[in-house]
Order: C-alpha cells, then sequence, then structure tokens
C-alpha cells in the first residue's frame, strides 16, 4: 500500500471510529453517514461494511479475512444507527431478534407538510418496483403486496418543518418514506417520494434515530442513540429537543 493510499486508510477509520455507537467483542454499531452504502452493490463505491472491517483488522490486529455480518440495512440517503456482528453466533442470534421483531427501531424524519393529526399508526399494502427501485402504496389484494405499519407522533417544529418520531413495526423497503409521502408529508429533500427540492448532499431528512433491544449474547439492555448528520436543520431540532 502507498502512502497516498495509507493516508486515505487512515483518514476512513478515523472517520469510522468517531462514528462508532457501540463496540464489543459481538457487534459493533455505526452512525452511517448519508453518503454511504452499507453494503456493496452495483454502483462499486466502497460500502461501510468493508471500511468496518478495515477498522477491526487495524484494531485488532487479525490476520486475513475479518468477519463481519450485514445485519440489516438503511437507504443511501438515510443516516442513522446501522448493527453489524462480529461473530457468526452473534449473527444467528440477532437475525432471529429482527425475525421476531424483538429490536425497537425509532426514527426521525424532517417533512414540510404537517400531517394530519400529530400521532397515529400508518397501515397501508406497499408493493415494490424493483425495476424503479421504489416502493407504492396499494390494495390489499394487489400481486406482491405486502403489510406495512409504523407509528408516528409530531415532536417538533420550526418556522418551515415538523419533526416527527416513529416507530417502525414492519420493515418494508422503503416503508417510512412511502407511508408519509401518502399521507401528504414527504421527507425533506426526498425527490423519489415527492418532494419538491432536493438536500445539496444527495441527503434525505430520515435518520434511524434510536435503537433498543437485549444484547444477543451477554442479555444485557441496549439503548443506541445515534446523532442526526450536522446541517442546520438537525442541528434546530437536535439543539431543541436533545435527549429524545
Amino acid at each position: 500500500m502507498n502512502g497516498n493510499n495509507i493516508k486515505t486508510q487512515n483518514s476512513l477509520t478515523k472517520l469510522l471510529e468517531e462514528n462508532i455507537l457501540f463496540e464489543d467483542n459481538h457487534l459493533i454499531i455505526i452512525n452511517k453517514l448519508p453518503s454511504q452504502i452499507v453494503q456493496g452493490d452495483k454502483t462499486g463505491d466502497r460500502p461501510l461494511s468493508d471500511l468496518v472491517k478495515d477498522y477491526i483488522q487495524v484494531k485488532y490486529e487479525k490476520p486475513g479475512e475479518v468477519f463481519l455480518g450485514v445485519v440489516h440495512r438503511l437507504d443511501r440517503p438515510v443516516s442513522g444507527a446501522v448493527i453489524f456482528a462480529r461473530t457468526s453466533k452473534s449473527l444467528t442470534r440477532i437475525n432471529a431478534l429482527i425475525k421476531n421483531r424483538e429490536i425497537h427501531k425509532t426514527y426521525w424524519a424532517v417533512v414540510k407538510n404537517k400531517p394530519p393529526k400529530e400521532n397515529d399508526t400508518l397501515i397501508n399494502y406497499l408493493r415494490r418496483d424493483e425495476a424503479r427501485n421504489k416502493s407504492f402504496l396499494t390494495g390489499e389484494k394487489t400481486k406482491n403486496a405486502q403489510q406495512a405499519s409504523l407509528s408516528y407522533k409530531l415532536i417538533g417544529s420550526s418556522d418551515n418543518y415538523y419533526l416527527l418520531e416513529i416507530d417502525l413495526q414492519t420493515g418494508r423497503h422503503h416503508q417510512i418514506r412511502a407511508q408519509l409521502a401518502g399521507i401528504g408529508c414527504p421527507i425533506k429533500g426526498d425527490l423519489k417520494y415527492g418532494y419538491p427540492r432536493s438536500n445539496s448532499d444527495g441527503s434525505i431528512h430520515l435518520h434511524a434515530r434510536k435503537l433498543n433491544f437485549i444484547h444477543p449474547v451477554t442479555l444485557n439492555p441496549l439503548s443506541i442513540r445515534a446523532t442526526p448528520p450536522n446541517d442546520p436543520v438537525w442541528n434546530y431540532f437536535e439543539k431543541k429537543i436533545p435527549n429524545v
């Protein structure tokens, strides 16, 4: 590895270290940046999973290939807490937690329009269009439709935006984005789901704020909270309601 590559790798490792929310021998949880992909895709861009592997290899001086299990994903323009498993045992056990819906995920979303109700549960059927990488609200009897459920509450407002806290009950493709758009509240920056303008960095204002679950190996309760990205809108709401 030449000098420039080493310098780049060290910079990436330092940036990753700043965004580690939890780490032990079994799990590592990262506050993902909105520009990052969790796992490799057709873009060929280096995924977060590879950066985490590099970090583990360097920090713990591990020879050979580092094991890292991708537990779940966030869309590229979305930020927030992402779990990786460091052992096959923890991966198997945490996958069981996800299957049994024993991981409580809370998101923040910034929208331009005030929702029809200050708190509500949305239950819809979604159909995924893989060719367009988009999900659509549809009828129950539509082929390949899946039920999607979430609850939201309005927890903050500014002169221009509203902050919603979302508890996710199912994990469908683009679920939050599609369901909020369905009530007339597309997420800030989300052109795909009807917001009129993109964010300058390509992000959308959807953030995986909190994770609550029982550690799959130690059995200790974990409560993880991820700080939103550094931008004026997120900073306003983070300062106004820092402990939510």
